[in-house]
């Protein structure tokens, strides 16, 4: 049976973990169907997101074949900082996923204007 997960957002700069507000968040499946897109608020964090993720049962006893979570990717945009792209987020039935998100300003990186940071979580180990 689908349960639902979340997934929260905290966006700030590295300098200070000063809260950035209008990064542009989007939420994908892991084959680029598009789930969500928000804007930070002045606190840096956006609406959570509701994602569709297996019941929490198959979470207690998983079967290795199948996984007990779901994957999503999460796109960040801010003019003036580094684009950063979180791929592979898991997210559980009953609980929220936090991901907090340091965004370089450009002014930082000279040299690499329109470079994107990319993490990719590793699956868990269940």
């Amino acid at each position: 049976m689908p349960a639902t997960g979340y997934i929260q957002v905290r966006a700030y700069a590295s300098t200070a973990r000063f809260p950035l507000k209008d990064v542009a968040i989007t939420v994908t499946a892991t084959d680029g169907t598009a789930i969500a897109m928000r804007l930070t608020d002045r606190n840096g964090l956006i609406t959570p997101i509701e994602i569709p993720v297996p019941d929490k049962s198959e979470s207690q006893a998983p079967d290795p074949n199948e996984k007990p979570y779901t994957s999503v990717n999460l796109y960040a945009r801010l003019k003036g900082y580094e684009q950063v792209e979180a791929e592979n987020l898991q997210v559980f039935a009953g609980t929220t996923t936090n991901q907090d998100l340091e965004l370089v300003p450009l002014s930082e990186l000279p040299n690499q204007w329109d470079q994107t940071v990319t993490f990719d979580t590793p699956p868990q180990n269940l």
